[in-house]
């Protein structure tokens, strides 16, 4: 067997033959699954997508009910009809997200190249012609599988920042589809390691807008919501001396043609010395970035369940 690939602190993951013990039998069905229904033809992907969402959504009642709580809460004078609407379309993106992954890890590149598409290039190949790190900020979109290989397809392979999957073989297959056409993957708790990969001129991927817990966290305003837990790793890692922090903005294209992403221009004002003043700008951008694609933001996630110690009373 190979010795695992070593990034800084973190070791990748490799094929082990325990893999075919009789506790991963029900991963590996899932897997063989996937992988074959990703040769199928993409809109009919997307339509079986759509059909599997809708029942998530009939059997899924807790998450339901947070999305829909996410929704009333971020926009108060939207009208419960559609809400519900939003619910349900939000629901079938998430069952497209399922087909997603199998595109994103197994289809080869004469297949997905023509479905990647990027805009704004000129702004990240300034920063890489000035020999600089990215740091790109992402946001938690429904199809966020395929963003990666999005910049891959197109001559951007970047360093994932993730949390590793606690099914051992689960976590083998996704890295190896993550890496397909990317550098690698560093694990969340590895803060040396994506400041490392920004010395070394690399493009980097964060996603700032999720609840992470109390720790490393200010509460700032967030959509509706005027105390919102959000990280400030983000700042951590813009202030390095080598890097151009480049938000973005995500989507599958409405006319199921494929996939984008637009790089905005680098943050130049960013970070300052006030850790609630930078949290709130990249809550700007994010909200703005959800507005541009809101029916594929992932609602289902509790984004306010940490709250400021002065107000304890769950949101959910």
């Amino acid at each position: 067997m190979s010795k695992p690939e070593s990034k800084n602190n973190f070791v990748a993951p490799t094929f082990s033959w325990r893999f075919f013990h009789p506790k991963f039998w029900l991963t590996w069905l899932l897997v063989i699954t996937l992988y074959s229904l990703s040769w199928l033809p993409y809109k009919l992907q997307l339509a079986m997508g759509r059909g599997i969402g809708r029942l998530l959504m009939s059997v899924m009642k807790k998450r339901k009910r947070i999305a829909t709580k996410n929704i009333q809460l971020c926009f108060p004078d939207m009208p419960q009809k559609d809400v519900e609407q939003l619910v349900k379309v939000n629901f079938e993106n998430a069952g497209i997200a399922l087909f997603e992954s199998g595109i994103s890890w197994w289809w080869p590149t004469w297949r997905a190249k023509p479905i990647c598409n990027v805009k704004g290039t000129e702004h990240i190949d300034g920063a890489l012609k000035q020999g600089k790190g990215v740091f790109l900020l992402f946001f938690h979109i429904l199809p966020l599988e395929m963003m990666g290989r999005v910049l891959g397809e197109n001559g951007y392979p970047c360093v994932g920042f993730y949390r590793p999957h606690n099914n051992k073989l689960l976590e083998w297959v996704q890295y190896r589809g993550r890496c397909r056409s990317n550098r690698y993957m560093i694990g969340k708790k590895d803060v040396k390691g994506l400041l490392k990969a920004l010395s070394n001129g690399e493009i980097t991927v964060y996603l700032p807008d999720h609840d992470y817990g109390p720790k490393r966290s200010v509460f700032a305003p967030f959509f509706a919501v005027d105390k919102a837990a959000s990280t400030t790793g983000t700042e951590i890692f813009a202030s390095h001396k080598n890097a151009a922090t480049i938000p973005t903005k995500l989507k599958r294209l409405p006319d199921n043609s494929g996939y984008e992403i637009e790089f905005l221009p680098p943050l130049s004002d960013y970070p300052s010395k006030d850790s609630l003043e930078n949290a709130q700008q990249i809550n700007k951008w994010v909200e703005q970035a959800v507005l541009d694609n809101m029916e594929q933001y992932m609602w289902v996630h509790r984004r306010f369940k940490t709250r400021p110690t002065d107000d304890p009373d769950s949101l959910y």
